[in-house]
């Protein structure tokens, strides 16, 4: 059996006892392992795509993990890759079926866009989640009274059964924080969206309340970046970085628009702004002075 053939890889085995991630990060691991048996079988894109009746840009779209793929292509594919051993074979299929099977958040399909499903299903994943935000407090450290207050901003024309459901799928999102295994959260914030009265003054003293209660959690760091600053790093929009133990994971930059989002996940890419998130926590106050910042902040609320 070729060594790229993954009977032996730890991460497929991993990944089929112990999925985390759902369908988003399945199809990630599969797309992966097989350009992996692709190339080394020295087979180009096109002629796996005759394989299954597609495109060389079907196959891209595969290998990217854009796009679930079905059990007969996928067994069309390892046979043209000379993967013949049952138990590989087995796997492969099984990956492919859970690929197609909705992640928690499906049920919230009609107030949930298809380019920030990606986001949930990565965000459950990750090892690590960095974020910088300018406007508001980051979604996984919301209030529900603040998330409606966002919600409610962002989308002016919804009705109140639409926001609650955005509300609950913000609040469920946080959940992840306590699970076990959860990922680290560091969060930058910008002084200006603390001091942003959005919601009212009560619905602001509850939320930096609970950052203050977050802060408590070890797997969370909070980081204010203060006025005095002047210029940051990230001078911009918020961006959200997301590290994996994985190694068929790469590190994803994740950055929000109004309407849609930009996912980067090429090494220059990340690596910039890796180094933007670096400059912007050296530059920020320390946890410890966040958390006085933030009392004061409460204090002036109360």
């Amino acid at each position: 059996m070729s060594a790229e053939q993954p009977s032996s890889d730890p991460s497929l085995r991993r990944y089929l006892t112990h999925p985390r991630g759902g369908p988003t990060v399945l199809r990630i691991v599969l797309g992966t392992q097989l350009r992996r048996l692709r190339e080394g079988a020295g087979i180009t894109r096109e002629a796996a795509g005759d394989a299954i009746r597609g495109s060389h840009a079907k196959i891209s779209r595969l290998e990217l993990g854009r796009v679930s793929c079905k059990e007969r292509d996928v067994a069309d594919l390892l046979t043209l890759y000379n993967v013949t051993e049952e138990s590989v074979r087995s796997d492969f299929l099984t990956l492919a079926r859970r690929t197609s099977t909705p992640g928690w958040w499906h049920q919230y399909g009609d107030v949930l866009p298809g380019w920030f499903e990606t986001h949930i299903g990565l965000e459950e994943a990750a090892s690590v989640i960095r974020t910088y935000e300018v406007q508001f407090v980051p979604g996984l450290l919301q209030t529900p009274d603040y998330a409606r207050a966002v919600t409610q901003l962002g989308h002016p024309r919804a009705s109140a059964e639409e926001i609650e459901r955005r509300v609950r799928l913000r609040v469920q999102r946080q959940e992840l924080l306590r699970v076990p295994d959860a990922p680290r959260v560091w969060a930058v914030i910008d002084e200006a969206s603390l001091r942003r009265p959005l919601g009212g003054p009560e619905v602001m003293e509850g939320q930096l309340r609970h950052l203050l209660t977050m802060a408590e959690l070890p797997n969370v760091t909070l980081q204010i970046a203060p006025f005095s600053l002047g210029g940051l790093a990230a001078a911009g929009g918020p961006i959200t970085i997301l590290r994996f133990l994985e190694p068929d994971l790469p590190d994803i930059v994740y950055l929000e628009q109004l309407t849609s989002a930009l996912y980067l996940d090429k090494r220059d890419d990340v690596d910039h702004y890796l180094a933007v998130m670096d400059r912007l926590s050296a530059q920020s106050e320390s946890p410890r002075e966040s958390l006085v910042i933030l009392e004061r902040l409460l204090k002036q609320e109360s």
